[in-house]
């Protein structure tokens, strides 16, 4: 999984979401990355209702797995709530999400040399 985060986080832009900042990559990511790291590990997409909105994240043999919750200045209080790509989907957009994808599959190539 350390792989994957890194490539994530190397990966994310503009491209991926129109709230990135530098201060803040993971911004915006929530629901294009659950739909890329599901892509990898499948396991399920699950949700929780935050003051900003629904936040995604994936859940891969029992345990969970968040790698946006830097964007938040405050602990997340999860939920688990079962979600679905189609749903996570609707938090991004088909150019987004296949500029990440692309990304990330190209940092992850680099990584395993």
């Amino acid at each position: 999984m350390k792989k994957l985060s890194d490539a994530l986080f190397a990966s994310w832009s503009t491209d991926s979401s129109t709230k990135w900042t530098e201060n803040n990559p993971a911004k915006g990511q929530c629901g294009v990355s659950a739909l890329v790291v599901n892509n990898f590990y499948g396991g399920r997409i699950l949700k929780t209702k935050l003051e900003e909105g629904w936040h995604f994240y994936n859940h891969i043999d029992g345990e969970r797995f968040d790698f946006t919750e830097s964007q938040f200045c405050h602990p997340i209080v999860y939920d688990d709530i079962v979600s679905s790509r189609a749903e996570a989907m609707k938090d991004t957009n088909e150019e987004q999400y296949s500029n990440l994808w692309r990304r990330v599959l190209d940092e992850m190539e680099v990584r395993n040399g």
